[in-house]
């Protein structure tokens, strides 16, 4: 692989996200992270914006409550990822000073921190070269390695695999974020644009005839559902809950969905989860 050619690409179509701006933190870093996971950069943005001025580091957010939070979330999906985060900033503050870490181990034993988060801080944030292995980066080095479409969950193997790619003269954590644009700009999962992909000349890919997938890799490849699911359903709830001044009736909940089973099923989900609380009149409220 070229890195100078990745490189030169990168820094003509990087993209001015805000927390590549210069003087971002390991906190800011952290934060983008975890909201970007599974949700589009153009929604994470002006909430990280807005959290960023709102929790400017750990400490700060750390005395938020979860109803805070929750609400300040909105609607970037999975919420159970700012409970987590929550958790996160408290043991920062509790085991590290109010420090975001820059040890990966330490990163990992973190709440709610896997193993891409704890590297992307390490390498982002810190400038170690460490591999960072989003699902974009797992589908250039599928491509590129390997002569074939993305398919099937993330496995440890892909980090040494990734690992070996990263040049060791200190260009290591740019390349890494340029990988990451290359997959999200580039070799996207429909329509690659292998035309203008500094790596085309040296794909795998691409030299095998750019085959569509084979019927193992499409089974693999399944697309999250959503509309009618289970979770449309907590999502609309948490609406009613994230807007709601005081904890609410029942029937403030009825109303959301059609289905009573699988409406009582979501909501005794958030109860499961923590993301919901009953009080003793039988309302629901966000946790406090």
């Amino acid at each position: 692989m070229s890195v100078s050619s990745v490189l030169a690409w990168f820094d003509r179509n990087e993209r001015p996200l805000a927390w590549r701006e210069p003087d971002t933190g390991a906190w800011g870093i952290l934060l983008s992270e975890v909201m970007s996971q599974q949700t589009p950069v153009a929604r994470v943005e002006p909430v990280w914006r807005e959290w960023m001025a709102r929790w400017p580091d750990p400490a700060a957010f750390a005395q938020a409550s979860p109803a805070e939070v929750l609400r300040a979330w909105g609607k970037l999906g999975y919420p159970r990822r700012v409970l987590r985060l929550l958790e996160c900033a408290q043991q920062i503050v509790e085991l590290h000073d109010g420090h975001v870490p820059d040890d990966v181990d330490q990163l990992l034993a973190l709440p709610g921190i896997g193993d891409y988060t704890a590297r992307a801080v390490a390498c982002f944030a810190y400038g170690q070269n460490v591999p960072v292995v989003d699902t974009n980066v797992r589908r250039v080095h599928r491509r590129a390695v390997e002569g074939c479409y993305l398919a099937g969950a993330a496995s440890k193997s892909e980090l040494a695999a990734v690992a070996a790619w990263l040049p060791q003269d200190g260009r290591g954590p740019r390349f890494s974020a340029a990988l990451m644009e290359l997959g999200a700009l580039v070799c996207t999962a429909g329509n690659p644009e292998c035309g203008v992909c500094p790596l085309r000349s040296r794909c795998a890919w691409v030299a095998a005839g750019s085959p569509p997938p084979s019927a193992e890799e499409l089974a693999k490849k399944k697309v999250q559902k959503f509309i009618g699911t289970d979770r449309q359903v907590r999502g609309k709830i948490m609406d009613v809950l994230r807007g709601a001044d005081t904890a609410v009736p029942q029937s403030a909940i009825d109303v959301v969905w059609p289905d009573a089973a699988q409406r009582s099923r979501a909501l005794y989900s958030l109860l499961e989860d923590g993301l919901a609380e009953q009080d003793e009149r039988g309302y629901f409220h966000l946790p406090r």
